[in-house]
């Protein structure tokens, strides 16, 4: 009778598909390579099939041995959120939860809410990780991280999304060559407009929020020579000329343009703006401390 595999070599596979190599892999299990190896092997023995094409420099899953792996990888999320279930009910606002953040919201917001969230919920360890919403999407799935604050809507699968507080877009002029104290977004049509490069979801949501996205291929100008990684850069180009951009509210309440050749303007009438919320897998059991830390979040952040 054959057995079924064990979580051990599933762990052992999907730490291969993530590195693809197979030294890196058994470092990343804390096991030696070949006992890495010959697990591997052992789940191939014990499904009759072939998952991983081996030569002396290269690693390449078979199309069944990626099949497989995605599957393990939901196996293992849900024995991860088994575990949890089980702390959790011992005490739901203890230990660690893996945070991501996205860069257009954690040097403003984290120095703000850590301190009261270290106050309130002192017996909670946040584990924080910055990068790019696709990455921390990507790795909200796969288990690596809990929950992620995010700048809504992103599409990220089956998630549950709870909405914490609405942020303002204010419009960077280089000083002295604003049209108005205030501003519409009609008044970017003949702009020059600076934004992030592709990848970082600022960008899309300052279009849409401003009403640009539909319009970019008449008068406005999104400047395409250059794709700013963050919005330091951003408001450096524009502060020497090279054209407008679009901030969010807490950047600007951060003091991120202090001391800058710069006039911040306020939109008139319609204030366009991004959601800032939370989101996590909907079968992670912990839903009482993300709801707890989502309150502190949101009462700092509002």
């Amino acid at each position: 009778m054959n057995f079924p595999p064990t979580l051990k070599q599933l762990r052992y596979l999907l730490a291969l598909q993530k590195t693809m190599h197979f030294g890196k892999a058994a470092k990343q299990c804390h096991v030696s390579q070949s006992t890495l190896s010959a697990g591997i092997q052992e789940l191939e023995s014990l499904l009759g099939v072939t998952l991983v094409e081996r030569t002396k420099r290269t690693v390449m899953f078979t199309a069944l041995g990626q099949e497989i792996a995605r599957r393990a990888q939901n196996i293992l999320s849900e024995i991860d959120d088994l575990t949890d279930m089980a702390a959790v009910a011992r005490n739901p606002l203890r230990g660690i939860v893996r945070m991501g953040v996205i860069p257009t919201i954690a040097p403003f917001l984290l120095p703000r809410i850590m301190p009261i969230i270290r106050k309130k919920l002192p017996d909670l360890d946040l584990h924080l990780r910055e990068d790019k919403s696709a990455i921390l999407c990507d790795q909200l799935r796969t288990g690596d991280l809990d929950i992620v604050l995010y700048a809504l809507p992103f599409a990220c699968g089956d998630v549950y999304e709870m909405p914490l507080f609405d942020d303002p877009f204010f419009a960077a002029y280089p000083k002295a060559t604003a049209p108005a104290a205030q501003i519409t977004s009609d008044d970017l049509n003949n702009a020059q407009l600076l934004l992030l490069e592709e990848g970082h979801c600022l960008r899309d949501h300052a279009l849409s929020a401003c009403a640009i996205l539909d319009r970019t291929a008449d008068n406005t100008t999104v400047s395409q020579g250059l794709g700013g990684t963050s919005l330091h850069t951003m408001i450096q180009m524009v502060a020497a000329g090279h054209g407008v951009t679009l901030l969010p509210g807490m950047a600007v309440e951060a003091g991120l343009t202090d001391g800058m050749d710069i006039d911040i303007l306020p939109f008139k009438d319609t204030t366009p703006s991004r959601t800032i919320g939370l989101i996590w897998r909907r079968s992670n059991p912990r839903t009482d401390t993300f709801n707890a830390l989502a309150q502190v979040i949101k009462q700092v952040g509002a």
